[in-house]
């Protein structure tokens, strides 16, 4: 570990620079915590097809009751075989059984990669698909992951219900990137 000597206001103070950098990282963040159950959705602008095209996840689930899952990439391989395909399948039971209104799939990409992935799918009508470019909704959630491989910072896989803007049922994959407790067919089970 390398040690500083800093003179600061007249003072010689010693500190580590590990500890500087951790300090200084830690001032560029919010405080967020995971959302959970009870919680307000957090009102955040993302972009469907285009950067024209803002969404605002506030008006989104207002008096209606939504769906959201999270993936760590559009046109991935777990997110393409099994999680994406499971909810257009699902799509029409989920809308008549549990009376949802609107199924969202939100990722860290840009909405003209999101909008090919959803033509690719066959989404239209089914699950609307919503770009996060820079994360903000990602990073309010705090269900961010690190995944260099995918561009750095990207989105665990999740799936949250919320009513009337209210989250009521949320599921986070353990490792953030499993498929197992976010899939369509968990909706609903706890």
């Amino acid at each position: 570990m390398r040690v500083l000597s800093c003179k600061f206001l007249g003072r010689v103070v010693n500190s580590a620079l590990p500890q500087i950098i951790i300090s200084l990282r830690s001032l560029s963040r919010t405080s967020a915590a995971m959302v959970k159950v009870g919680d307000s959705l957090p009102a955040v602008d993302l972009f469907e097809d285009s950067p024209a095209n803002k969404i605002n996840t506030g008006d989104l689930v207002n008096g209606k009751k939504v769906i959201i899952f999270g993936v760590p990439g559009a046109f991935t391989p777990g997110c393409s075989k099994t999680h994406l395909p499971g909810y257009v399948s699902s799509a029409d039971e989920l809308k008549s059984k549990q009376g949802v209104d609107e199924i969202v799939c939100v990722s860290v990409n840009d909405p003209f990669v999101m909008s090919a992935w959803g033509k690719e799918h066959g989404a239209s009508g089914k699950v609307r698909l919503l770009a996060d470019p820079a994360g903000g909704f990602t990073k309010a959630l705090d269900v961010t992951i690190d995944l260099p491989p995918l561009g750095g910072v990207r989105s665990k896989r999740y799936s949250l219900v919320v009513e009337n803007g209210k989250v009521t049922e949320l599921n986070v994959e353990p490792d953030g990137t499993g498929l197992s407790c976010s899939l369509a067919n968990n909706i609903g089970k706890k």
